[in-house]
């Protein structure tokens, strides 16, 4: 299996939406009752934290090639 970079702003968006679903689910179930207008700002503010996660990962990656030379996935960095 090819190995990939590890992408925290999907986490982060993920994790968002999974607690979305969870309160619409438990509103189903009926274990507690949820507004319809509470479910805009957990996905607007989970949206918003992946993409603030999302720069910031860049920055650092960014910052690192620079000071550091290229990387690859199969080992450590090789020199410039």
């Amino acid at each position: 299996m090819l190995r990939h970079e590890f992408q925290p702003g999907k986490l982060v968006a993920g994790v968002f939406l999974l607690a979305a679903g969870v309160a619409y689910l438990g509103d189903a179930g009926g274990a507690w009752e949820t507004p319809r207008y509470a479910i805009i700002p957990i996905v607007a503010v989970g949206l918003f934290l992946a993409a603030v996660t999302t720069g910031t990962t860049y920055a650092v990656r960014r910052s690192r090639r620079n000071t550091t030379g290229p990387r690859t996935l199969d080992g450590p960095p090789t020199a410039p």
